[in-house]
């Protein structure tokens, strides 16, 4: 196939899932374009070329003179945009743009925004199936399951709730979502943002162009960004809150979700566990709100809401012990935020065994160092960065395992009636695992065979 007309040359670089949905949505269009990718023979190439038999190729290295001849370049989020060839387009004046940009020129529902080091899973279902629950036909989906573009494949839906990674918001020109949150800033993926968590947070901000409203988390200041006259901000957090914000208030002993000084409902009401979940029951809320979704609706589905698997799920109890898999706590941050809440429900007394480790993606493990000083009996290191944790916290030596069962024994041994063994690994999987749900489902088989 040769070359076509420079001018309406569209090139998707990456041939993942997310770019083979841009491939499947320009190609429905009838609109042309051009296949790139880095690798030399990316997986499923031959189930590639039979899709698009017609469409030109190119794996490998990428040409910076290819690429300058196009008229947009639509890039995968597993492909840095920092490339020289492709920064090189980019000075030549090319448009770099991604799948979110295409979805948002297709559509016009509303959207729901939703970034964060941590918790945009959760915080994204929970707000989807609040919309559902209230009989808006929704679409969930981003970086969490569907890629965007396939969601259209059935025509337009009513409202779209998308969890957005920081790789996905590099390539965010024109988001303009109806509600959209920041829910929490830490050290991440600093790897790829060359050791730099002012990169990050800028790519995580872009989530904020053109919103109509905002919601912040009172609790992390990063999380508030410069915005325009007009956009209207809520908040939400964990303390006392102000009026028509969302927080936590004590009433006649107990604690209550709350908008302002009206209590919403009890947490005793709620399955999800810890003070993490509290906050994202209230991100929730915040968000589920700037988009007209009916109150007692919302609170309905909170009720009924368990959490994810992975993400600090109750796996069963063991002699006195509660596990807990959190598998997909890939960053610090995440793992900070599961020991604090769920030693918060912890008896006096009792304390946490956490099994941490895997690839460490350029991570300062030493914040661990404090939550493990107030909440830690033993920390079980596995993977190829489990050294580097064991050297970052020095108020526990940490104990090594060479395989997750071997991992699960040891704590189980070193854990006391009414403490929580918590696997959360601070780090990626792929060291030890195809990615991290194989690594909860260790988790859990180990616990099971106990």
């Amino acid at each position: 196939m040769n070359l076509i007309a420079t001018d309406q040359q569209r090139i998707i670089i990456g041939l993942g899932q997310t770019g083979l949905s841009c491939a499947r949505y320009l190609a429905a269009k009838g609109l042309p374009f051009m296949l790139l990718d880095t690798r030399d023979a990316p997986p499923n190439l031959a189930a590639i070329r039979s899709e698009f038999p017609h469409v030109e190729l190119h794996c490998g290295e990428l040409d910076a003179t290819l690429l300058c001849r196009a008229s947009e370049m639509i890039l995968s989020p597993g492909v840095a945009k920092d490339q020289p060839a492709i920064q090189a387009a980019v000075a030549a004046g090319v448009k770099l743009s991604g799948d979110i940009d295409l979805f948002c020129q297709a559509i016009s529902a509303p959207i729901v925004a939703i970034t964060g080091s941590n918790a945009k899973s959760t915080v994204t279902t929970l707000v989807g199936q609040m919309a559902l629950d209230a009989g808006i036909d929704t679409g969930i989906g981003g970086n969490l399951g569907t890629p965007v573009l396939d969601m259209l494949s059935d025509g337009e839906q009513q409202l779209y709730v998308l969890e957005l990674s920081s790789f996905q918001l590099e390539t965010v020109n024109d988001l303009r979502a109806t509600a959209a949150t920041v829910l929490n800033v830490s050290p991440d993926h600093l790897d790829r943002y060359d050791q730099s968590l002012q990169l990050y947070y800028q790519a995580k901000h872009r989530v904020f162009k053109g919103a109509a409203n905002v919601v912040i988390n009172r609790d992390d200041p990063l999380t508030s960004p410069l915005v325009s006259t007009g956009v209207k901000i809520s908040s939400f957090g964990l303390g006392r809150p102000d009026l028509n914000q969302f927080g936590l208030i004590e009433q006649q002993g107990q604690t209550f979700l709350a908008r302002g000084l009206t209590p919403l409902l009890a947490v005793s009401e709620l399955k999800i566990q810890g003070q993490h979940n509290l906050a994202n029951a209230l991100a929730a809320l915040a968000l589920g709100e700037a988009v007209n979704i009916p109150l007692e609706s919302m609170l309905h589905t909170l009720k009924q809401f368990a959490e994810l698997k992975h993400r600090c799920q109750w796996v069963a109890e063991k002699n006195g012990i509660n596990y807990f898999n959190d598998s997909k706590g890939t960053n610090v941050g995440a793992t900070v935020a599961a020991i604090n809440g769920l030693s918060a429900t912890l008896g006096e007394g009792h304390k946490i065994v956490l099994i941490a480790g895997g690839v460490g993606k350029g991570a300062d493990f030493r914040d661990l160092d404090k939550p493990l000083k107030q909440a830690g009996r033993a920390l079980i290191c596995i993977g190829k960065d489990g050294a580097l944790i064991d050297q970052a916290v020095g108020c526990l030596s940490g104990q090594y395992a060479a395989s997750m069962t071997a991992a699960v024994q040891q704590a189980a041994a070193l854990a006391q009636p009414g403490d929580i063994v918590l696997l959360s690994p601070a780090c990626a999987s792929f060291d030890m695992f195809s990615g991290f749900p194989a690594r909860g489902d260790a988790f859990i088989e180990s616990v099971e065979a106990l």
